[in-house]
């Protein structure tokens, strides 16, 4: 499921950004993370969460078809990538990455981890009920 996004609760902390760079690349940057906070300056506190809402457009517009859902997730297929970096272009949120050490672009995986460690609520995951 997609989390949930409070834009009026981001401090723009970062925090989630920090936390999924590490819970993806086991690395301490998050310059890395796969998701972005974009601040609307100059109004003070006012930030915009982005990340991958799974559109579809990057495998849409792979030449390799290197990009497949997988569980109600868009995922790269290293075996397939050519790296030619088209997804990134065509991304419409810009959450479609390339990343400095490897050969291939990332995304959002709606691993959740983002959303368990923000401090103010600002993505949220949302609870399946059973009935």
């Amino acid at each position: 499921m997609l989390p949930a996004v409070i834009h009026e609760n981001c401090s723009g902390c970062g925090t989630c950004k920090l936390v999924c760079a590490m819970e993806n690349f086991n690395v301490v940057q998050p310059a890395r993370a796969l998701l972005r906070i974009e601040g609307r300056f100059p109004a003070p506190g006012n930030y915009r969460i982005h990340f991958c809402d799974q559109c579809g457009v990057c495998a849409d517009n792979c030449p390799m078809a290197a990009i497949v859902m997988q569980d109600g997730v868009y995922r790269v297929d290293a075996e397939l990538c050519s790296g030619c970096l088209t997804c990134v272009d065509v991304c419409p949120k810009g959450v479609m990455v390339e990343q400095p050490e490897g050969d291939i672009p990332a995304k959002c995986n709606l691993c959740g981890t983002c959303a368990e460690i923000c401090p103010r609520q600002a993505i949220v995951m949302p609870v399946s009920v059973s009935v």
